[in-house]
């Protein structure tokens, strides 16, 4: 993955948020790492895409794909070993879409119990018929 060094320093943060959902844990393993030994930001989109799904699966009821990737931003690199918790927030419910966003927060291998955001994104996920057209979602 790469990443460039910039004002946004990381702050270490002792606790994650509270006003979102947990939707997925991982850790990542060595052949995720690229040359340089941090692990490769498609691997972190891919995890950061399934994890984005989680909320929308709510709401669309069935067969979902994602249509848009609206922002993507690696704060920091990903290393080996990091426990990574990924968290989700509801951002909008339209006719047939639904979008999130994801945060993804690094728990280092030597200073577990301290966080790290590593990652940000929105998706946006449309709810498909079996012929993978856009179907309206149902509103309770």
């Amino acid at each position: 993955m790469s990443h460039t060094p910039s004002a946004n320093a990381a702050t270490t943060l002792k606790s994650l948020p509270t006003d979102m959902d947990l939707v997925l844990k991982v850790i990542p393993m060595p052949a995720d790492c690229n040359a340089n030994g941090d692990i490769f930001g498609g691997w972190v989109m891919a995890q950061c895409d399934l994890a984005g799904s989680v909320i929308p699966a709510r709401y669309t009821k069935g067969r979902m794909a994602t249509v848009a990737v609206n922002e993507f931003v690696f704060k920091q690199p990903v290393r080996l070993g990091d426990i990574l918790s990924f968290y989700s927030k509801l951002v909008k419910v339209g006719r047939t879409s639904v979008t999130v966003t994801v945060e993804v927060f690094a728990e280092r291998f030597k200073t577990q119990g301290e966080y790290i955001k590593v990652t940000q994104a929105t998706f946006t996920y449309v709810a498909i018929d079996g012929n993978g057209r856009p179907r309206p979602i149902e509103r309770d």
